[in-house]
């Protein structure tokens, strides 16, 4: 059933009995909390939320101001919308603001014990993050595993030209997926997961896409602790069949890995990827990891690598085609830099400021998470004069804060040149422009998304033209959002690649 229905139903149901013995709990415990709307019996403010919540508390934060309180039914909400309390809460206040608010979702197979975007703060997190920077994002592990990207990217090429050949149309998002997901799975395991205009590719896009948008979710489950048993949403039973098909995936290739490890052939060579890492410090003596975390880990690198990366191409695409001077700029640049035949490579990235331009613009206009993961404080803690409770749900607004036109020029215009003079840059020390976030909880895996993302739009661009289908306008190119915790588009971006 629509969550907003839900709402209503049970707004109308116990609203009129409870309002005067509830009327005092909502008022505010503190004076100093931060302002914000008077919270409705019951329900709070979450009637406010609506379908796009990052755009409907954008701009509730133009009258209530940078940092705003929320009542979302029990739960206390913080909403930061400007860099200045942005930096307060990932910089300042970084210790009790890094927290996660776990969502009930993410209950599923304990999938919140030992994953790396929802353990607090340590002895666990510290270990898991320190895998991920030592054995995955170094600039050395980097460098070692350029050939394989390389790889991946050719077969997007061959893939494009053959849709060329038979003009054929192509799902820029899927494609795009894919070539991530490859990227992340055999980086992992050493093999592809999906395959172009494959079911695989469906079903693990599905899947990632599924999960990522439930986790996302509002869900009375959170903001009502007692519906929990009942989950009125269906939002738990929809991640326990999402968790089912890829915990299921993954036991059965650490189960293969386990059994090959155990025989000793020359048939069986060593693989060199994060998996056989993983399992050699499970089997060392007085281990923290254990197969569960193991197994967890890979779940939050599949879901944050080839979600993100391949949305960020897809919204870039998009607004290249909205926009086709951006694009024949783009291409010469490109052209000018990188010449007719040859191929980008990573280090080309540096020597290519229009495409940096353009990525950076895209992360600023279409952030893929546009609240991040939420915070939760540890304590009460003081910001701007007012009071941030203990336990409140904390949300950084990056999406408002790209949209604020106090901050960019021409905010709601899609200008790739504001970046080219600009020494603002997005690893977590600028804080108007962090859609990796800042802090300790920074995405680890920004350095492979960088140049993931960078090299798969200098593929689309440099090799091909685009051609939208027939009777589609640039103009009339839908940019309505899906929101989850990232923002898919709504509408996949459809055309037709040209040599």
């Amino acid at each position: 059933m629509d969550f907003l229905r839900i709402l209503v139903i049970l707004y109308t149901i116990i609203c009129l009995w409870i309002f005067l013995h509830l009327f005092g709990y909502y008022k505010r415990s503190s004076s100093k909390l931060p302002p914000g709307p008077f919270p409705l019996p019951i329900i709070g403010n979450l009637l406010l939320l609506g379908r796009n919540p990052h755009r409907s508390l954008a701009k509730l934060s133009k009258t209530y101001g940078p940092i705003m309180y929320l009542k979302l039914g029990t739960v206390q909400t913080i909403v930061a919308s400007s860099p200045e309390m942005a930096k307060q809460i990932l910089h300042k206040h970084d210790q009790i603001c890094s927290n996660r608010m776990v969502p009930d979702t993410a209950h599923v197979a304990n999938h919140h014990t030992s994953a790396l975007s929802w353990l607090p703060v340590g002895n666990k997190w510290r270990t898991l993050r320190k895998i991920c920077k030592e054995h995955m994002f170094t600039v050395h592990k980097l460098q070692l595993s350029e050939s394989l990207r390389q790889e991946k990217l050719q077969q997007l090429r061959d893939y494009l030209h053959e849709c060329c050949s038979n003009t054929r149309v192509v799902d820029i998002g899927e494609v795009a997926f894919v070539t991530s997901l490859n990227l992340i799975s055999t980086t992992l395991f050493s093999i592809d997961f999906a395959h172009f205009d494959s079911d695989s590719a469906q079903e693990m896009k599905g899947t990632i896409n599924g999960l990522m948008k439930i986790f996302g979710t509002p869900n009375l489950a959170d903001y009502f602790p007692i519906l929990k048993r009942i989950d009125p949403q269906g939002l738990k039973r929809e991640s326990k069949a999402y968790f089912g098909k890829m915990l299921a995936i993954f036991d059965q290739i650490i189960s293969e890995r386990l059994r090959s490890r155990g025989v000793s052939s020359s048939d069986s060579p060593r693989k060199n990827d994060l998996l056989q890492v993983l399992l050699d410090l499970n089997q060392e003596r007085d281990s923290d990891l254990s197969h569960d975390e193991i197994i967890h880990l890979l779940v939050v690198l599949i879901l944050g690598g080839a979600d993100t990366s391949a949305d960020t191409v897809e919204w870039a695409m998009t607004e290249l085609l909205r926009n086709p001077e951006i694009m024949s700029k783009a291409k010469d640049k490109l052209r000018n830099v990188i010449g007719e035949n040859k191929q980008v490579e990573e280090s080309d990235i540096s020597k290519l400021p229009y495409l940096r331009a353009l990525i950076k613009e895209t992360f600023r206009f279409h952030p893929v998470g546009p609240f991040l993961i939420p915070h939760k404080a540890n304590a009460n803690v003081e910001m701007n004069g007012y009071v941030v409770p203990k336990d409140a749900q904390i949300l950084v607004n990056i999406w408002a804060m790209g949209r604020d036109p106090s901050i960019w020029s021409n905010a709601d215009m899609f200008e790739p040149e504001r970046f080219l003079d600009n020494k603002i840059d997005y690893k977590g020390h600028d804080f108007e422009f962090i859609p990796f976030g800042s802090g300790r909880r920074i995405c680890p895996g920004m350095p492979l998304a960088h140049i993931m993302v960078h090299l798969m739009m200098a593929s689309l661009i440099h090799n091909f033209e685009w051609k939208l289908e027939p009777g589609t306008k640039p103009e009339d190119l839908d940019l309505n959002e899906m929101f989850g915790l990232s923002l898919h588009k709504a509408v996949p971006l459809k055309a037709f690649p040209i040599k």
